[in-house]
């Protein structure tokens, strides 16, 4: 025991020393570091609580308050109650310099845990008119908790500080209940980048299936825009047995089903982005020996470009309808139905900008170009407005076979308790090396 406290305190003395001395050459990225390192079990704990007690978008009533609480703990202005439940930490450094602002979403998803943790979630809700389980299948309990370590590191370097950082802590990412807005349109609508004078933004997104101690990157276009569908398919009911007397809507959608899929494979440059066009629900009849008069068609669109999206938006709307009226039917396109993201656009100049200070934090080897993915954020409403940068921490255990994790939305999503550190020492170390360059970066390089 005696040599334990003995270690425990000379840890301690060196630490101490440690943080003046770098202090005193303006080393910042080792004092982060160093810092990260003592609140990482902080951060594994808020990370747990928020995880056994998930809430879905806007009714994040308990997260904001965790959130609230702490920044407050922290001397910070906190602004409550934006866009629903988000959560804004206002931190002014004692130096002059630029407004940052760094996201972090809350919200969880209607889904079923099904992992043997001590920490798994057992809540359960009503959603859509049926019960379900909530779990965090997206990582948002850990950039929540990564976030409010950000804001503890960054509070107590408050002297070192160049400028402003504005946590946001904002609710419904993966989409407001039905009838309600929300996410980061609502907050966008609301000024929450406006009123701050917000220059720059960064947010992160943790990964299932890249390797803890790994970032990921893309600049222009890295996740996809996204736009749901209706097509209503109206024809002639008729008897089963006497399809002359109908214009069989059920025949229609799948012509139009069929001819959709050559928008991405005929209509869109794939050379230079990818596309999707998806049709993931059929409805129409009740019955095997009835032509119903009506069929509904439900999908969604994924493109990486404005001009890529218009073209398969024109497209649709052209398909639909002349498929429907050749054979005497009518279709009614609604695009977009209830969804609709803009690309996740990572602004170019201020990617370059910024990579080495995410090589500084993962080390150079561990840091890695990617192609744009599929999925859609919500955090692309803020790059919108003022130049973003989005980037991936890994989250899967050493060693692991990313075909083997489970992928995130599923009810063994998991994300190691290992990952958050790095992702902590990758805002604060972007934080101080973008107030350095005392740049402006234009929303002209999308």
């Amino acid at each position: 025991m005696k040599i334990k406290v003995t270690t425990l305190v000379t840890i301690a003395l060196l630490n101490t020393l440690s943080f003046q001395l770098l202090a005193q050459k303006s080393n910042y990225s080792e004092l982060i570091a160093l810092k990260a390192n003592l609140i990482e079990d902080k951060v594994i704990a808020w990370r747990q609580d928020i995880h056994q007690n998930p809430e879905l978008g806007n009714r994040e009533f308990r997260t904001a308050e965790l959130v609230a609480k702490h920044l407050q703990s922290l001397g910070m202005e906190v602004k409550t109650k934006i866009a629903f439940t988000g959560v804004v930490g206002i931190l002014k450094g004692d130096k002059p310099g630029p407004v940052i602002a760094l996201r972090a979403d809350m919200d969880a998803l209607p889904i079923e845990e099904i992992n043997d943790l001590p920490f798994a979630s057992k809540v359960k809700t009503i959603y859509n008119g049926q019960e379900t389980g909530v779990m965090h299948a997206c990582g948002h309990d850990g950039h929540v908790a990564i976030l409010m370590g950000v804001a503890e590191i960054l509070a107590e370097m408050k002297k070192d500080l160049k400028g402003t950082v504005i946590f946001i802590f904002q609710p419904a990412e993966e989409g407001a209940p039905k009838g309600e807005e929300g996410g980061a349109e609502l907050m966008v609508k609301e000024g929450v980048l406006e009123n701050h004078n917000v220059d720059v933004i960064f947010g992160l997104h943790l990964l299932s299936q890249l390797e803890v101690g790994k970032i990921s990157y893309r600049p222009a276009g890295a996740m996809a825009g996204v736009a749901d569908f209706k097509i209503t398919v109206n024809g002639k009911g008729s008897h089963g047995s006497q399809p002359w007397f109908s214009v069989d809507p059920v025949l229609v959608a799948s012509q139009i089903v069929i001819n959709l899929q050559q928008i991405v494979s005929r209509n869109v440059n794939l050379t230079e982005n990818a596309a999707v066009v998806t049709v993931g629900a059929i409805n129409g009849g009740n019955r095997a020996n009835i032509i119903p008069t009506k069929v509904e068609l439900l999908g969604d669109v994924r493109s990486f470009s404005n001009e890529d999206a218009t073209l398969i938006y024109s497209r649709i709307k052209q398909i639909a309808e002349k498929t429907a009226e050749g054979a005497g039917a009518t279709a009614v396109v609604e695009l977009p139905y209830e969804t609709q993201y803009p690309v996740t656009f990572n602004n170019v100049e201020l990617t370059k900008s910024m990579l080495p200070s995410l090589q500084k934090s993962a080390g150079i080897e561990n840091v890695f170009l990617v192609p744009a993915m599929t999925p859609a954020e919500d955090f692309s409403f803020f790059a919108q407005e003022v130049p973003g940068l989005f980037f991936f921490v890994g989250g899967m255990p050493k060693g692991q076979d990313p075909m083997t994790a489970a992928p995130h939305h599923s009810p063994e999503f998991i994300i190691d308790d290992n990952a958050f550190k790095l992702g902590v020492i990758a805002f604060c170390n972007m934080v101080f090396d973008y107030a350095e360059m005392n740049k402006n970066w234009s929303l002209e390089s999308h």
